[in-house]
């Protein structure tokens, strides 16, 4: 389907993944969190649990806890490296990233019904030439991205299962977060809810 420009910089690729490279991104995800489960991330200093459980792959992981937020190269709780980024996953930042350098970090968080993400920026990373590239699985969610300002205008689009959005250039730094979900709107999922990725480059490249 035709890419859609939410504002500048950030595009919306609807149906990215038709249904099959859906099942089968999915089966790959089962391998990535057999190795590395989800874990509950809490809030910095206060300790409040987050309403997503999250993992991730790739040579690096975002994690979120007391200390605050960070990437680190291994699973908080086992310690083991996280595995590697499955080829679905790197194919897809070369196909929309427009971004010489591999991702470096896959972040998986896993909504279920009722979670939600407040606005924020995706700011811990030091290559913010590279856009943030999202995927989304299984039910859709209302996803709202606005300005680099917190509390200005903003604008809300519906994620469907499949769809893959890129935010970078002047959309690099905008706040964006999920509202909520809306059940029943896919069945790729057996139990519902949905899962989201997001592809980062964190490092800048060697000069």
């Amino acid at each position: 389907m035709t890419a859609i420009e939410v504002l500048p910089g950030c595009v919306l690729h609807p149906g990215w993944f038709p249904p099959a490279d859906q099942t089968a991104l999915v089966d790959d995800l089962r391998r990535v969190l057999a190795e590395a489960p989800l874990f509950q991330p809490v809030m910095p200093r206060t300790g409040k649990p987050f309403s997503v459980r999250m993992s991730n792959c790739g040579a690096l992981g975002w994690v979120s806890d007391r200390a605050g937020y960070r990437y680190q190269p291994g699973h908080p709780a086992t310690g083991q490296p996280w595995p590697p980024m499955p080829d679905r996953l790197l194919a897809l930042w070369d196909a929309v990233a427009g971004y010489p350098q591999p991702p470096e970090a896959c972040l998986i968080n896993w909504y279920g019904p009722g979670a939600k993400m407040g606005m924020h920026q995706d700011r811990d990373e030091e290559a913010f030439d590279a856009p943030v590239v999202s995927v989304s699985l299984g039910d859709t969610a209302v996803f709202r991205i606005g300005g680099t300002s917190r509390g200005g205008p903003t604008r809300s689009v519906r994620l469907a299962s499949g769809d893959v959005i890129v935010f970078g250039g002047p959309a690099r730094l905008a706040h964006h977060g999920i509202d909520r979900l809306v059940p029943g709107t896919s069945t790729l999922l057996k139990d519902g809810g949905r899962i989201n990725l997001t592809l980062r480059r964190v490092t800048k490249p060697a000069a």
